[in-house]
């Protein structure tokens, strides 16, 4: 093992021995702790038993390599399931958003004597390169984590000065009163939340924590007599797109910890898997998602007002589809602009990037954009199920923190105060858990007895998010978002969320439910009429290639792909199940176009179903919404994806 000279922190030797190129793992964030990775070996140093098969059953992700013999298959099992390396820490924390780092933070804040290892791996090549949101950040959090942070903030940091919201139709805007909880003025701030995770990092690093961007988890590790989680394992790197180990073919690590905290954001990869494992959701109702697209742009001194936030809604969704826009104007000349959209929409024709382009047609947004230049563009998906639709957050070994579990306000627009603070709490319960496990195991040392530990069970990290401040606000508006599931559909909605917001706060003796899932809502193609979107303009609106040229995605063409169709990666059957019916949804919810139907006419149904993934941003639609709910979306290799540019 090496030491990083910066935090005293052990660097795992495989993760020194990483097969992607050097913009994968040196970063700002992580300069001096990989330093040594600029002088990186491509060559692999095998363990003695690397040709020896593990003592574990190997279950293949879904294929063997194309035409291969069964001596080659052989032979490649032998490099692609060697055993890993592992490191013994004390808690890992999968993610490297505002939760996972602001729960790295705490936890070392505690960690007065520096006893603790925790780490904190996160797939994008830097951190920060797959954060999106709008932003208004609301300080609360922050300020308990961190109370000087203004004397060294984030950059850019804009108040809010202004703000309104409006009811748009094709050419009016109305005046709406704006719900208590969207009061942003002389509170709250307008930020990039992707130069704000890389200013935590720095925050984090400076603590301790050991933060490594560029490699992707994607297993857990389980304990084999108590089959709780006992740690991870990063992602095999080097493999081909036919699960050919490559020559530069890197077996992923596992590191094994006292506590893991998975703070993966929205529908994460790992976070399905332990939902499912552990039944999690059994008292929950079904998660509700929306997508969130944003663009940044600069424009004209004329046009720019510092500090003003816009929110709209209206036009142009339908009374059958749930969200708004935003307009928020911060740094130098930059606007923020972007749409949330619920993923319950029933109608299949319906693009939410394509709703997105006219949406800027309208002249309240149109009259800011229209001489000013695109600079990033970027989606993602959110929650919205809001306090009935977070699943019991801790787990044999582990929690559940942040965006992973759920904790967006919804009325407010905000999720970012809400995911710090869970990431805190359970800091603080891991904490108190981890350190009373090792004052038992140096007890037992001493008095050289042997014994066996159980599971870390975060279940204090459960009772303080129920008497914490997020309870409190997510139960207030607990009504708002399913309010719009009702017959009278935004129109019932609208009433009620006024009436509850502004006079009930959520002081009622009744809940509302979400009673199917987003991929459930999705209707037949046939009981509706397509829809014919007006082409692009170039500079106001543009199509979807341009705007994913704008994000920096990058994936291996020669890797496997990481959107894996069940049932053994069969296209055919899905575009069986699907096509018929739906008439090619994937394509339309798909904000990067990822998804094609190809015209081809010795195909049952006279089309091809086609998945670039090298163009996918990372957004996790196509798992939530697909109807047919057989694509599953699992983490690629560590540092592909999108390179977000003040998103």
């Amino acid at each position: 093992m090496l030491r990083s000279a910066r935090n005293n922190s052990r660097i795992p030797s495989a993760l020194l021995r990483s097969t992607r190129s050097v913009r994968s793992v040196i970063t700002p964030t992580t300069k001096s702790s990989f330093s040594v990775l600029a002088s990186k070996s491509l060559h692999r140093n095998k363990p003695a038993t690397s040709r020896l098969r593990p003592a574990f059953a190997i279950v293949r992700s879904f294929a063997t390599i194309k035409d291969a013999t069964p001596q080659q298959q052989e032979e490649a099992d032998e490099v692609l399931f060697e055993p890993r390396e592992a490191d013994e820490i004390d808690v890992c924390i999968v993610g490297g958003g505002p939760a996972g780092l602001a729960a790295a933070i705490r936890l070392k804040q505690l960690d007065e004597n520096d006893e603790l290892r925790v780490i904190v791996l996160e797939k994008a090549s830097d951190m920060g390169a797959h954060i999106l949101s709008g932003a208004v950040l609301e300080p609360r959090a922050l300020d308990e984590l961190l109370p000087e942070w203004r004397d060294d903030p984030p950059e850019p940091l804009t108040m809010v000065q202004s703000e309104a919201m409006r009811f748009l139709t094709k050419s009016m805007s109305i005046p709406i009163p704006e719900p208590p909880q969207m009061h942003n003025k002389g509170k709250n701030y307008i930020v990039s939340l992707n130069q704000v995770v890389k200013w935590l990092a720095e925050k984090a690093e400076a603590l301790g924590v050991e933060v490594y961007p560029g490699f992707s988890v994607s297993e857990l590790v389980y304990d084999e007599e108590t089959g709780a989680v006992k740690g991870i394992a990063t992602n095999d790197q080097g493999v081909s797109k036919n699960f050919q180990p490559k020559d530069s073919f890197q077996r992923g690590m596992e590191f094994h910890a006292k506590v893991t905290l998975l703070a993966e954001g929205c529908h994460g990869s790992l976070s399905k898997k332990v939902i499912n494992k552990f039944d999690l959701r059994k008292d929950s109702d079904p998660q509700t998602y929306g997508i969130g697209i944003k663009e940044l742009w600069e424009v004209p001194e004329d046009v720019w007002k510092e500090g003003f936030v816009g929110h709209t809604m209206g036009y142009p969704l339908d009374s059958e589809t749930y969200g708004g826009g935003f307009m928020y104007h911060f740094g130098e000349r930059l606007v923020s602009v972007g749409m949330v959209m619920g993923l319950d929409y029933p109608n299949p024709w319906l693009s939410p990037y394509q709703e997105f382009q006219n949406m800027k047609r309208h002249p309240f947004y149109a009259n800011v954009l229209k001489n000013g230049k695109c600079l990033s563009y970027g989606a993602r998906a959110l929650n919205e199920g809001g306090l009935q639709s977070i699943p019991k957050l801790s787990f044999p070994g582990g929690a559940l923190i942040g965006c992973t579990a759920g904790f967006v306000n919804v009325p407010k627009i905000k999720g970012t105060h809400t995911a710090m603070k869970t990431g805190m709490l359970a800091a603080e319960a891991a904490y108190t858990s981890v350190v009373e496990q090792k004052a038992q195991l140096e007890a037992a040392e001493e008095a050289e007895e042997e014994i066996k530990l159980a599971p870390i069970q975060l279940e204090s990290y459960e009772e303080a998010f129920k008497n914490s401040w997020v309870y409190d606000e997510l139960h207030e508006v607990r009504n708002v978002r399913p309010s719009f599931h009702s017959p009278l559909k935004l129109l019932g909605g609208v009433l009620y969320s006024g009436l509850d917001t502004f006079l009930l706060k959520g002081k009622t003796p009744w809940t509302f439910h979400h009673k199917t899932t987003d991929a459930a809502a999705t209707m037949p193609a046939d009981k509706y009429k397509p829809i014919d979107y007006p082409k692009p303009d170039g500079k106001l609106t543009f199509d979807i290639l341009t705007s994913v040229s704008r994000t920096g995605t990058n994936h291996d063409d020669d890797e496997p792909c990481h959107l894996r169709v069940k049932n053994g990666h069969d296209l055919d059957a899905h575009t069986a199940k699907s096509y018929p019916v739906y008439k090619g949804v994937e394509n339309r919810f798909c904000p990067a176009g990822v998804y094609e139907y190809v015209a081809d006419e010795t195909k049952p149904e006279g089309v091809r179903f086609q998945i670039n993934s090298q163009n996918c941003i990372h957004c996790k639609t196509c798992d939530i919404k697909v109807p047919t709910q057989d694509i599953d979306w699992t983490v690629p290799e560590g540092g592909d994806g999108p390179k977000y540019y003040m998103t």
